[in-house]
């Protein structure tokens, strides 16, 4: 398999991955929080690097962290889920800097871990990407009636005797692990765009959660074909070039949805029928 080859297959398996997983994400509204965690994985990133492990190793044993660092400081008192995402993707990501810049030798470009080298991929970080991307559609098949009833109704959830933390930390680990396996292809700060674009704008062309569920890896997977198309074509990094893509897809749907609302039928039909009339 070529390079280009392994490019394309990689980004059509991450881009489905952070579509699917980005409706859990979206609809449970943890974008800030996946945000958050594809900042402060970065100092994992690069320690990995510098050791010479695998990169999404690092990031993997940073994402533990991040999320017990998280889940304390949002159960201290006056805080908050927000206000831990907000000192997490900070602090993370200053760490990560101040690391690069004292790592004297460190075998990959920093840029790189930001953006992502989709064209580097190697066999094993498809092989991760897919074999979250399996994990992820069983236990959403599994505990699926489960998650949609807390995604939409807290509250009753609650009253029906169910514990929320269990969906909480099953869609927390879901979001860590596409991070993870989204970094060789995209880097740490470009993956919150893969995850949330593709799923928002599944969510304006479908009004169903299993509609979405459906739509938004189409659109990722498309999102990442293209990228790597317009990157080989243009000359340009495949990392921004997917994440612009899945842009490009959510601001059509947006214009789609507009135009829909526009009551231009509304308007058409008096005249006809006015037509009708004279002729009649």
């Amino acid at each position: 398999m070529s390079y280009f080859e392994r490019a394309m297959l990689a980004s059509i398996v991450i881009g489905a991955l952070g579509g699917f997983v980005g409706c859990l994400v979206v609809l449970r509204r943890r974008t800030f929080f996946a945000q958050a965690l594809t900042h402060g994985t970065y100092p994992g990133a690069v320690a990995a690097a510098a050791l010479g492990v695998s990169v999404p190793l690092g990031a993997a044993a940073a994402s533990v962290v991040l999320v017990l660092v998280m889940t304390g400081i949002a159960r201290v008192r006056n805080q908050g889920a927000q206000v831990a995402a907000g000192i997490v993707l900070t602090g993370g990501f200053a760490a990560g800097a101040i690391l690069a810049a004292v790592v004297p030798s460190l075998p990959v470009q920093p840029e790189s871990l930001l953006v992502g080298s989709i064209l580097t991929v190697s066999d094993g970080d498809i092989v991760l990407a897919a074999s979250v991307a399996v994990a992820a559609l069983v236990l959403v098949v599994v505990f699926g009636r489960r998650i949609v009833f807390s995604t939409f109704d807290q509250s009753g959830f609650r009253a029906a005797g169910y514990r929320e933390w269990p969906v909480e930390l099953l869609v927390l680990a879901l979001t860590a692990a596409t991070v993870v396996s989204a970094l060789p292809a995209v880097g740490a700060i470009l993956a919150i765009a893969l995850i949330a674009a593709p799923a928002a704008a599944a969510r304006v062309v479908t009004t169903t959660y299993r509609g979405m569920l459906v739509v938004a890896p189409v659109i990722g997977a498309a999102s990442g074909v293209l990228g790597v198309l317009a990157s080989r074509a243009f000359a340009i990094a495949a990392g921004p070039a997917i994440v612009l893509t899945a842009t490009a897809f959510l601001l059509i749907a947006l214009a789609g949805s507009k135009l829909r609302a526009l009551p231009w039928r509304a308007s058409a039909i008096p005249v006809e029928t006015a037509e009708d009339a004279r002729t009649a």
